[in-house]
């Protein structure tokens, strides 16, 4: 059986295919589809965004759809950038610019204030009109400057107090068995598997 995800974000793909395990699924892009284009980002919430982006993947492609939407909530920017997090910066922003746009707001708030976490919405829309969700939530804290070389995003200035590493600085095994999305993919693929099996 196969399943859309919803992204066109190789890095989101290559996470959700190593911690979304159900036997007999397969995923695939939406970047397999000719034609199809990114979907909307208009909710209001990441749940609204997830399903927004899986029924369309659905509509689109008419195979089962999974999609995520992630946030990193920063206590001293008031919960920012929260479902603006891929557009920090600016609508056409890189990871990059991001990164730089986050020190630059965050300089010179002392480590004890910059507190964070990464919160994933999952959604799943499948055949016959079922719909489910999960969550998963890592807590951190923003570090002073960049460090590491894996991940992607903001990977590279989220540090997590307990290992006193970011999480650009862990290798994608164990990133994915405690990060924020790993956990929201392995509750979600364990709904999806009672339901289709």
């Amino acid at each position: 059986m196969r399943f859309v995800v919803a992204t066109f974000n190789p890095d989101k793909l290559r996470e959700l295919e190593d911690t979304f395990d159900v036997p007999g699924v397969t995923l695939v892009s939406l970047r397999d589809f000719a034609g199809a284009s990114p979907p909307p980002e208009s909710g209001a919430t990441l749940l609204d965004n997830a399903f927004e982006k899986a029924r369309a993947a659905h509509a689109f492609t008419r195979l089962p759809a999974i999609a995520d939407d992630t946030g990193l909530e920063v206590d001293a920017l008031d919960g920012r950038p929260g479902i603006y997090t891929a557009r920090f910066a600016g609508p056409n922003a890189s990871y990059s610019d991001n990164v730089r746009r986050l020190l630059e707001v965050l300089m010179g708030v002392e480590p004890a204030r910059r507190t964070a976490r990464f919160r994933t919405t999952c959604a799943a829309v499948l055949d016959g009109g079922a719909e489910l969700y999960a969550e998963g939530v890592l807590e951190g804290r923003i570090a002073i400057q960049r460090r590491g070389q894996n991940g992607f995003g903001y990977d590279c200035v989220f540090e997590i107090p307990e290992i006193g590493r970011t999480l650009a600085e862990l290798p994608a095994e164990e990133k994915n068995a405690l990060s924020h999305r790993g956990r929201a993919v392995r509750a979600l693929a364990a709904l999806v598997a009672a339901e289709v099996h």
